[in-house]
């Protein structure tokens, strides 16, 4: 059987990091599973921020989760009023699809739609994928 939580978002960090708060007391980070989205100093960062916070920030969320991370984060999938968020954020060009991670196949063609009409970071003409810029970026 599936859990699936009912929270709702009091937070949003970035174009793929939640915070929620369930049971009306217990606050939860949740990472968007499969997408990555562009860094706050990459193009598009806060762009991405302010796609995912129109969808769902103050709203109540349905949220899948699959594991955790190093952080300590919930990976999960989240539905913010009937909308896959980390499906819409690939598909708004706010979010690439993690290839490290990904297990929702479909997301790679929504991507390619994406890619196609310069949507969102595609509209750079050699966006810099959010894993390389943290791996050319460490401090």
């Amino acid at each position: 059987m599936v859990t699936i939580l009912m929270c709702l978002v009091i937070g949003v960090a970035d174009g793929d990091t939640l915070t929620v708060l369930c049971n009306g007391s217990k606050q939860v980070r949740i990472r968007l599973s499969e997408i990555d989205a562009p860094e706050k100093r990459q193009p598009f960062g806060n762009r991405s921020k302010q796609s995912l916070s129109g969808m769902c920030l103050q709203k109540k969320v349905k949220i899948k989760p699959q594991t955790k991370d190093r952080y300590g984060r919930t990976i999960a999938r989240v539905i913010c009023e009937g909308i896959d968020a980390n499906e819409e954020q690939v598909k708004r060009g706010m979010a690439w699809v993690y290839d490290k991670y990904v297990r929702d196949r479909n997301l790679y063609s929504i991507q390619d739609k994406a890619r196609a009409s310069r949507i969102g970071l595609w509209a750079d003409n050699e966006p810099i994928k959010p894993w390389e810029y943290r791996r050319a970026n460490k401090r």
